[in-house]
């Protein structure tokens, strides 16, 4: 399965070195370039991509405002954001995950890198397991935001596990991270996950950890990472 890749820069530059970058790998096409945020969205819904390599700081609509038009459109809803930033971009990096972005990447990765985490995105799983991201999500999502009625209902709608497993999904634990924690296999790890997600009716695993965090699932709130029994 090619993977189609819309690219969001304001930089012609950048963006043609990442459209060679990703045309040349065998599994990815680009199929679009947009100078802003506004241009991402109509991109978006003119091409639907799989994965669209966001940029922050852009003119006319940033990558956050965009972000957050395409994480809330229903049909857009199979259309995953990478955001790819700088470090100093941290607060920003979190609203983004916020309005619905699936995870985000330095602009100081290297090649192989960026074609990675373009994988891992498409694949639906949250480019959140580096130890700076977890530091990040710490650092901006720990402090607890009322969980919405609807929010609350659903969470009330998973069993022990699933509560279980999300508090891991928030703490950045892969499938075979979680597998490992639990003693089961990575399959029933990810069945769990996944049923989590049906159940709080969200896109990917990134959106997970905004709920739990939001929530106070995990954090200060909760007392520290939830039980592995």
């Amino acid at each position: 399965m090619t993977i189609r890749v819309l690219l969001a820069d304001d930089q012609a530059l950048l963006r043609g070195t990442f459209r060679m970058l990703f045309d040349s790998a065998e599994d990815m096409e680009t199929v679009g370039e947009a100078a802003n945020g506004r241009e991402a969205v109509e991109l978006a819904r003119a091409r639907q991509p799989d994965v669209i390599l966001m940029d922050i700081r852009m003119p006319e609509m940033d990558g956050l405002a965009a972000t957050r038009l395409i994480g809330g459109a229903e049909d857009l809803a199979a259309v995953k954001v990478l955001i790819l930033t700088t470090f100093e971009d941290d607060e920003y990096v979190a609203e983004a995950l916020r309005a619905g972005a699936s995870g985000f990447l330095g602009k100081g990765a290297r090649p192989g890198e960026l074609l990675d985490a373009v994988r891992t995105v498409a694949a639906g799983d949250a480019l959140l397991s580096p130890t700076a991201t977890r530091g990040l999500i710490r650092r901006f999502l720990a402090q607890p935001e009322p969980c919405t009625a609807v929010v609350h209902e659903r969470l009330e709608c998973l069993t022990r596990r699933e509560r279980d497993v999300l508090g891991l999904v928030a703490l950045g634990l892969s499938n075979e991270e979680i597998a490992g924690r639990l003693f089961v296999s990575p399959l029933t790890a990810k069945t769990h996950v996944n049923r989590a997600m049906t159940k709080l009716a969200v896109r990917d695993r990134a959106q997970l950890v905004v709920i739990a965090y939001q929530c106070g699932m995990v954090g200060p709130a909760a007392g520290g990472p939830p039980a592995a029994g």
